[in-house]
């Protein structure tokens, strides 16, 4: 069985992700309390920038209010690994927080970013 495929797969997801914080499209958050999953505990997640199609069916409004139920249904559009629904439910409320902050920065213009300081 050729396993070069998967391998090739999994090294052009690494560089992608890697373009992507490098050029601030996406950030990695690092969870308060890991997340218990089959193969062990997720304690990073990467958050990308959200496109228009994983924005569909969303109110943007909702996004920046970070109301859970916009959450739900953006973050397993937008994470990697990816967060499954019934996670975001299970996350801890300071990092859903934080993870709604990231979401809620990506949606402000540049020009507007740029005038606050950063932390």
């Amino acid at each position: 069985m050729d396993t070069t495929k998967p391998q090739e797969d999994l090294q052009n997801q690494a560089a992608a992700n890697a373009a992507a914080l490098a050029s601030g499209d996406a950030r990695e958050i690092t969870l308060d309390v890991p997340l218990k999953r089959p193969g062990g505990e997720l304690a990073r997640v990467l958050v990308r920038r959200p496109n228009a199609g994983a924005l569909r069916g969303l109110s943007l409004v909702e996004l920046l209010h970070m109301n859970v139920t916009a959450l739900q249904t953006l973050l397993p559009r937008v994470t990697e690994p990816m967060l499954h629904k019934a996670e975001v439910l299970q996350l801890d409320p300071a990092d859903l927080v934080t993870l709604g902050t990231e979401v809620a920065s990506f949606l402000v213009p540049k020009a507007q970013r740029e005038q606050f300081p950063s932390a």
